[in-house]
């Protein structure tokens, strides 16, 4: 039993190392490394120092009150919050931070109810999220540069800026200006609200958003540009989205009010304000959220062609079972006559683990558990006697098979006798020899001799004093015959025993399983959720 408890130890403490640590190293140490721009390439030769490293990731979206239909503060609320929290600083601390990026910039829906919570609640989430991703750590203790963009699910649309003013306050409070730009090496990054592109011309918001454009275009610079907008830019209906998509395509839907035709909800942005933004910026690539899974399509305007990326999302809780984040590399240097402006940037997306898939292992594993720990047998696993007693009765079948299907009879014309012969080592041998009698005169003797054993004619139970010692045989037979007649009133409470010692060895091996694994998983939930 200790045997099979420690071994099960073992692959559950294997597990949850993997599941709960390892898992997270894999993007940073395997299989996502930095992807260096065209122009920091030399003679095939790529120097770290020669652009910039920005780390991208979208729509962490914390879960509140707006998330489930669950009551707030709830136990299975703020259990499922802290499992999807924990994931998200996971991925900080343990895929992307060891990457050592220069940037961290973040694309939008950083809670989920945003536009819906009283101040309290949102002041709530606000520190959840500055915890989450270590924002007083890398602010304080760190070069680290954060820049933030405003998403839907945090002010809203259109129709919320003119009824929910304060949404915006306190946003720009928190993570500054909704419409901005700054500059990365050689690179120009373009931030734009783009919740307010396709509101209502009158309205405050919307016309400084386009004043924000219009400024940007103004100014020109040798240095390429990346648009950033939390909402896609339009694309036809059924657009491919390229190979790292895992959901089905979304075609665009827009709803607005009918009072004063204000956007309550958009999943693009239309295909006017596309057109208005690629003509104004010129941007060489597009960085976009909002949709959760991964999207790569080609804008086509009147300056040539635009690639556009839009990033799936960093939480395992908002539909996409493979969460994910971008390293983007920018060029240090001025690009040489005749390049082209994309040729001074260059994107890698960067997947994280799979956590449906590691709970589904945990459940998996502890079904086998319990199961081996029912039903293995007490005595363990003897191969070698299992396997020489089923040969045994494959050869006893045989042999019964080719003796006619029953035991040999006995010659009543014969008699044994037994001889016994001593070899030069010491030991007695018993060897048979037969005699053959007539049948009259067998049938004239009231009993006849067979070996050293003696039949009556009159047939009676035998006792001990009749029983010849010599004749094993008989012997063997009644002393079964009673051992199974004595065992019959035993036999439910041999079952019944037999039921308790396998519930006992079950809680057995199961406590011992526990007793290791679990402090070794509250010491790694908490190893990564506490502050540094």
């Amino acid at each position: 039993m200790l045997k099979l408890a420690a071994f099960l130890s073992l692959v559950w403490a294997f597990s949850l190392l993997y599941g709960e640590m390892f898992a997270f190293w894999v993007p940073s140490l395997w299989s996502c490394s930095w992807p260096p721009s065209s122009s920091s390439t030399t003679d095939g030769v790529s120097h770290q120092r020669d652009y910039v490293k920005i780390a991208v990731l979208t729509d962490p979206q914390l879960m509140d009150r707006t998330s489930l239909p669950l009551a707030p503060k709830s136990l299975a609320l703020e259990a499922a919050q802290f499992y999807t929290d924990l994931y998200m600083r996971r991925a900080l601390l343990s895929s992307i931070l060891p990457s050592k990026p220069d940037v961290i910039l973040f694309l939008g829906d950083y809670f989920d109810g945003g536009p819906f919570l009283s101040d309290e609640e949102w002041q709530e989430s606000w520190s959840r999220f500055k915890h989450i991703f270590g924002i007083d750590m890398l602010e304080q203790t760190t070069n680290i540069k954060l820049y933030y963009l405003a998403g839907n699910h945090d002010i809203g649309y259109a129709a919320f800026h003119s009824h929910m003013p304060e949404v915006i306050k306190r946003y720009e409070k928190a993570f500054g200006a909704r419409n901005y730009q700054f500059t990365a090496g050689k690179v120009d990054f373009i931030a734009i609200d783009a919740q307010t592109l396709d509101g209502h011309p009158q309205n405050n918001v919307t016309p400084a958003t386009w004043n924000f454009v219009k400024n940007v275009s103004k100014h020109s610079s040798s240095n390429p540009r990346v648009l950033l907008t939390h909402i896609p830019l339009y694309r036809p209906d059924l657009t491919a989205c390229g190979p790292y998509r895992a959901s089905s395509i979304i075609n665009q839907r827009i709803n607005r009010a009918a009072r004063d035709n204000e956007i309550l909800y958009q999943n693009y942005i239309t295909e006017n304000g596309t057109n208005d933004l690629l003509d104004a910026i010129k941007p060489a690539l597009i960085l976009s959220g909002h949709d959760h899974d991964q999207c790569t399509v080609i804008h086509k305007s009147k300056y040539g062609s635009v690639k556009e990326h839009t990033l799936g999302t960093i939480s395992w809780q908002q539909g996409n079972l493979f969460p994910s984040y971008m390293l983007l590399s920018a060029s240090n240097h001025i690009l040489p006559d005749g390049s082209m402006p994309e040729e001074a940037i260059s994107t890698k997306v960067c997947f994280l683990p799979v956590q449906t898939y590691i709970y589904i292992w945990y459940l998996f594993l502890f079904v086998m558990t319990l199961l081996i720990a029912i039903l293995w047998p007490t005595s363990g696993v003897l191969f070698p006697h299992y396997l020489g007693g089923f040969l045994r009765n494959i050869r006893s079948l045989i042999s019964s098979s080719f003796s006619g299907g029953g035991k040999k009879l006995k010659s009543e014309d014969e008699i044994y006798e037994y001889e016994e012969i001593w070899d030069a080592e010491g030991s007695m041998h018993l060897i048979k020899k037969t005699f053959k009698v007539s049948s009259t005169h067998a049938s004239e003797n009231a009993s006849v001799e067979r070996g050293n054993a003696v039949m009556r004619s009159v047939a009676r139970k035998p006792n001990a004093q009749e029983t010849d010692a010599s004749n094993p045989t008989d012997v063997t037979l009644h002393i079964g015959s009673d051992a199974v007649v004595k065992a019959l009133p035993r036999t439910n409470k041999s079952k019944t025993k037999m039921v308790i010692r396998r519930l006992v060895r079950t809680m057995s091996i199961i406590s011992i399983v526990a007793a290791f694994n679990v402090p070794l998983y509250m010491m790694l939930l908490f190893k990564d959720w506490i502050d540094k």
